[in-house]
């Protein structure tokens, strides 16, 4: 007698999601605004990020995105007076109000609040 095992559909999607990944992610919780153009019209949305590298997050907003548009960040990292202000990126996914967004072109100082972060 065959047996089969059947996998749930979310865990394929995750490793599919995961296996894109240039870098593992460290879960976090800190809050963010977005913002991005949709159809000629600016977008602003807030939330929280919940998984961070040096070349992606994940997020949950309150507004919705689609996968391609560039989008503005501005996380509010611990430590920190300032927002991190990420101009260059871009969004790789959306699932219902979470997306993942992939850093394109970060700078100096950039990459080194992210690391002293993760």
């Amino acid at each position: 007698m065959d047996r089969h095992t059947v996998t749930p559909v979310t865990s394929v999607v995750d490793r599919v999601q995961a296996n894109r990944r240039h870098g593992s992610r460290t879960p976090t919780f800190c809050s963010l605004i977005y913002s991005c153009m949709d159809s000629g019209k600016v977008l602003i949305g807030d939330g929280v990020v919940t998984d961070l590298s040096l070349s992606g997050a994940g997020i949950r907003g309150n507004e919705s995105v689609t996968a391609g548009m560039e989008v503005t960040l501005f996380i509010d990292l611990p430590g920190t007076t300032e927002p991190l202000c990420i101009t260059q990126s871009k969004i790789s996914w959306v699932n219902g109000s979470r997306f993942g967004v992939k850093m394109e072109a970060l700078t100096l100082e950039e990459k080194n609040h992210l690391r002293f972060l993760l």
